[in-house]
């Protein structure tokens, strides 16, 4: 299962849970693209989401609610 979230500018909103199968069974940094489309499809194409890691093995944490996004290191704060 991969966990995508959804962003209100640098700030974190809900996390979804999205299947592997989706995702073509594809690790991330590919499974991102597919991820946030699929999202997208769900919640409207006006909506942004951003992939994090249950077991932060990327992003550094795992995004929850209030999370704050840094674009320039690529981590979740």
């Amino acid at each position: 299962m991969a966990h995508f979230v959804q962003m209100n500018g640098n700030t974190c909103g809900q996390v979804i849970v999205v299947n592997n199968e989706v995702l073509e069974n594809k690790p991330f940094p590919e499974s991102e693209p597919i991820g946030i489309a699929f999202c997208k499809s769900l919640y409207g194409e006006d909506t942004e989401w951003l992939q994090t890691s249950y077991n932060a093995n990327f992003r550094g944490i795992y995004a929850g609610i209030g999370s704050i996004y840094n674009p320039d290191l690529d981590v979740f704060q």
